[in-house]
């Protein structure tokens, strides 16, 4: 019954963080901190870029939970990794897939996965802090409503 429990904290936690992502990118990296997510919108110089900073941001409650979990707080540790798995499996699809950051010739097949390179393609379409669309990772609204959201987007700027 015990790995129970700790599979379900696992798995909660991995779920959660898709609504941490979305709400971080949306009002935090497009908000406040832009003069770090910025430049993951315009072309890389190099390796590295100031958007890789949100790694040691997001990094930093997973080994929180990790150092209490291995401390007497065992679902903690659980919760820890699935925050930390979370990552892992952003930073494969997101940094590796997407944006090819590590060179590879695959390209992923199925509509689930397209849609969401779709999306977040349409995300990229703008270098500008407002105005982008498709903050989630794991979900992302079909294309077509989010070119639709787009065209109404560009339509208020045209009107303002």
């Amino acid at each position: 019954m015990e790995a129970l429990v700790y599979a379900a904290v696992f798995l909660g936690a991995l779920s959660l963080m898709e609504g941490v992502a979305y709400f971080t990118h949306k009002y935090v990296m497009h908000g406040f901190l832009w003069v770090l997510h910025k430049s993951h919108h315009q072309p890389r110089k190099g390796w590295f870029e100031l958007n890789d900073l949100f790694a040691f941001f997001f990094a930093t409650p997973s080994i929180i939970l990790i150092w209490f979990g291995t401390n007497g707080y065992p679902r903690a540790l659980w919760a820890g990794l699935g925050v930390a798995a979370y990552g892992a499996v952003y930073f494969g699809f997101h940094d590796i897939i997407v944006h090819r950051r590590i060179h590879h010739n695959w390209r992923p097949g199925g509509k689930y996965m397209q849609r969401i390179m779709h999306a977040h393609r349409l995300h990229h379409a703008l270098e500008e802090k407002q105005g982008a669309v498709s903050f989630g990772f794991a979900y992302a609204r079909p294309v077509p409503v989010l070119r639709a959201q787009m065209k109404a987007i560009e339509m208020q700027r045209a009107a303002a």
